[in-house]
């Protein structure tokens, strides 16, 4: 099937509110390709797609897909959905939003970032340095642009920057021109049973690439898989011998600056208004990527300076009284140690106070000792209680489990309450950081009301 192919007939999309289906969806529209779908519930996402001219549908049918020509799903839609027992039973295709999205990207120049921890954020930042740079990318990342507003978008140039998710392997699908690896561990333990299964994975992945390959080499994980790419393969970090290495290093407590050299010859000096040594890596793939595609320096630069994030990751929600208050996505125990070092410079002399919401039973159980060390660097912490995701509850797993490994936490499952304590006990200079990939996001503006009620805004 190509691209072409599709203009003037239907898509559906099963689970078309979810944000990387209506990011999918937006850029299919782009393409004169008639688009429908269907979600539990209505939101203003589906409204967004409404204006565009899509058909939507709330609650799931085998009505829904009357007239469709292509079903796309999530790996969160089982086969028992009806609309899926209804493709199967009708002969209409279906096929995964991985698979969706190499369609997508087959008539341009992908590149794609993968890699455990840093995919939003690193699309992101190639996204703005490409824009920068004059080429005018197409889009499809994990979460919202804060410059655009947007996760998704169809760019009239001919590069297509793709989060590539791991998560369950479908990555294998989108054989990229050029890849960025970030880095390499386990995780996602609902699907990868062990640590040589990711490996495995990543490793089937980079044999996908049809281009060239940028890998961290301050990442032994990343170091490893880079191995079994068939094409030319590009270093950046700082170590000496990178091809794109960083080196005098400054952090800040809202940024850092770090000179450059590509291939051993200066080309600038990277700032950015981001905090933590990770972000200044994550430009690093960035401006490997670019100079590889032999795009100009300054203009990539320029782009990343002015870079001020991605939604969820370290994105400040407001003030009051000189209390920060902060929301990041980090999930897994090395997004939240490098999320909390860089918290830590973030603050200055005041305390960083912690609600955290593990996300999936079978991640903590895996990772309970992890999270706990990672915690341990907050001065104080809260555990709501786990974030199921899709999963059902295991018999002994809970956030109370990491809670008792740890000085300074408590386990407190009220999200009302603990909005409540955790205002009360900030004082000016405090930040409070919500974290976690599940709904624990929501309470950063109650917290502000919070404050605001407490010192007379």
């Amino acid at each position: 099937m190509k691209l072409s192919e599709l203009k003037g007939k239907r898509i559906h999309f099963i689970g078309i509110g979810g944000s990387g289906m209506s990011g999918l969806a937006r850029i299919a529209i782009s393409h004169g390709i008639k688009v429908s779908g269907s979600d539990a519930s209505d939101s203003s996402v589906l409204d967004a797609l409404r204006a565009l001219g899509a058909t939507i549908f709330i609650g799931h049918d085998a009505k829904n897909i009357d007239g469709a020509d292509l079903i796309v799903y999530s790996n969160a839609i089982k086969s028992q959905n009806p609309e899926r027992a209804a493709a199967v039973e009708t002969g209409i295709l279906e096929i995964t939003r991985a698979s969706a999205l190499a369609l997508l990207m087959s008539e341009s120049t992908s590149i794609a970032i993968a890699g455990t921890h840093g995919k939003t954020t690193t699309s992101s930042m190639a996204t703005v340095a490409l824009q920068s740079a004059g080429v005018d990318p197409s889009f499809a990342i994990g979460g919202v642009l804060k410059s655009s507003g947007s996760n998704a978008h169809r760019g009239s140039g001919k590069y297509f920057i793709a989060e590539a998710d791991e998560s369950d392997g479908s990555f294998v699908a989108y054989h990229p021109y050029a890849a960025v690896i970030t880095n390499v561990e386990w995780d996602h333990v609902d699907h990868f049973k062990s640590e040589a299964e990711v490996f495995e994975a990543f490793n089937d992945f980079v044999k996908t690439i049809t281009g060239f390959l940028v890998y961290c080499a301050d990442d032994e994980g990343a170091i490893a898989v880079a191995k079994s790419a068939k094409v030319p393969i590009i270093s950046y970090g700082k170590r000496d011998g990178s091809d794109l290495r960083i080196d005098q290093i400054n952090l800040t407590a809202g940024g850092g600056s770090a000179r450059v050299l590509w291939k051993g010859a200066k080309v600038g000096v990277l700032e950015l208004a981001v905090p933590g040594e990770h972000n200044l890596l994550n430009a690093a793939a960035v401006l490997a990527v670019g100079l590889e595609l032999g795009l100009t320096p300054t203009a990539l630069i320029d782009g990343l300076i002015k870079f001020h994030g991605a939604g969820r990751r370290f994105e400040l929600k407001g003030t009051v009284n000189g209390i920060r208050v902060i929301d990041d996505y980090g999930h897994h125990p090395t997004e939240i140690k490098v999320t909390l070092e860089a918290a830590k410079r973030y603050a200055g002399g005041g305390r960083i106070l912690v609600i955290f919401q593990p996300h999936r039973y079978s991640r903590t159980k895996a990772f309970i000792d992890q999270f706990a060390e990672s915690l341990s660097m907050a001065d104080s912490i809260w555990l709501l209680e786990v974030y199921a995701a899709n999963e059902q509850p295991i018999s002994g797993v809970s956030s109370a489990n990491i809670a008792k490994k740890l000085k300074h936490a408590k386990f407190e499952p009220n999200f009302l309450a603990v909005t409540e304590t955790v205002a009360q006990e900030a004082k000016a200079g405090d930040v409070i950081i919500t974290l976690g990939a599940g709904d624990v996001s929501s309470l950063g503006p109650l917290i502000l009301d919070e404050l605001n009620k407490i010192h007379g805004k």
